[in-house]
């Protein structure tokens, strides 16, 4: 039969069949969810003996572990008491890493802890686990450092653990997020759409959105410190989204399409507003170009700008700096005259402050 499912209370024509051996088992439970210490961790942090499976030297040679749970390979394993594993000596001049491992043995039918030895060399690397569906697929629990000379063993933790499940949430995820652990993410269905579908995480620095989906949102790039501007005839496009968590890409255009100049309040430069407020704790450069292809106000017809976020509390705009007028060896000054019938164009990537740092 070309097509066979299971398990069914009974067998029929279909393919469909009650009775399953172990290999079709473990390819069932392994799709549930996957190798992992069955300790679901909810906390910011933790104390290494407070873990399943936490680990003790003894003389030298010998680990202790303690109680705990797993599911290895599509199999669950439980440890009821304390176990002992030993860790063979090593007499050579080279370290070694072996690994402890859960490994389940379908051919044997039963799932163990083992230490599988690793070689001595100038570079020592742990042996990999083995993952071969009917035969035996392992976890590793720890990484462990053989000294060369017998020197005393130092275990690592290398165990993955359960973490809470993703959730969604209709309206109000932040106000959700409240009342969820530590670790767990969050996704903004946004159902009565005034808002955009997002993803966030529940850190332990707080609800942070780690990435917009769909299209990106929209904000108007206002000017700051602007003393004169014309009427009518100036545009404002923005866009932004969070790519990463607390990263914000942006992109900005400004068109001034009248005859008349923007000009900055005495002494000061124009800045540009961001879409979030940006983080301060180093300060940040943003980039563009203004395009002025009249070569208005005394400006070349294409030349770069420099936004600086400054160092401080955050910003909530950058503030914009164009190459001297006057030689290269000026560097950079103040931008003070946004041309008549010229174009603003500002696009980057930069830290926002979701911390209040």
């Amino acid at each position: 039969m070309a097509e066979v499912s299971y398990p069914y209370a009974e067998s029929n024509d279909s393919g469909g069949t009650p009775a399953i051996s172990e290999t079709q088992w473990q390819s069932m439970a392994a799709m549930w969810g996957g190798d992992r210490v069955d300790f679901r961790l909810t906390s910011d942090s933790y104390a290494a003996n407070a873990l399943p499976f936490s680990a003790t030297v003894i003389n030298g040679r010998s680990v202790e572990l303690t109680p705990g749970r797993a599911t290895v390979g599509g199999f669950y394993y439980q440890l009821t008491a304390n176990l002992t594993v030993t860790i063979e000596a090593n007499p050579t001049t080279k370290a070694r890493k072996d690994t402890i491992v859960i490994r389940t043995d379908i051919p044997t039918g039963s799932t163990n802890i083992k230490v599988v030895k690793g070689q001595p060399s100038n570079s020592p690397v742990a042996p990999q686990p083995q993952r071969n569906p009917g035969q035996q697929w392992e976890m590793v629990l720890y990484e462990v450092n053989v000294p060369a000379l017998n020197g005393t063993i130092q275990p690592s933790n290398r165990m993955p653990f359960d973490m809470g499940p993703r959730v969604g949430a209709p309206w109000n995820a932040q106000a959700t997020a409240d009342f969820l652990p530590v670790g767990t993410f969050v996704y903004d269905l946004d159902s009565n759409g005034g808002d955009s579908q997002h993803e966030a995480v529940v850190g332990r620095d707080g609800y942070v959105v780690t990435r917009h989906f769909g299209k990106s949102r929209t904000y108007t790039p206002a000017l700051m410190n602007v003393g004169s501007q014309p009427s009518t005839g100036v545009s404002y496009k923005g866009r932004w989204r969070y790519v990463a968590p607390n990263m914000v890409y942006f992109s900005a255009l400004i068109s001034n399409t009248s005859s008349t100049e923007i000009r900055s309040t005495s002494g000061a430069a124009l800045g540009l507003v961001l879409p979030q407020t940006a983080c301060g704790q180093t300060g940040q450069v943003i980039t563009g170009h203004l395009r002025n292809p009249d070569k208005r106000s005394g400006m070349p017809n294409f030349c770069s700008l420099q936004g600086l976020c400054w160092d401080g509390q955050g910003s909530s705009y950058a503030t914009l700096f164009v190459p001297s007028d006057s030689t290269l060896r000026e560097g950079l000054d103040l931008f003070t005259v946004f041309p008549g019938k010229s174009q603003l164009y500002v696009s980057a990537t930069y830290e926002a402050n979701a911390f209040s740092e």
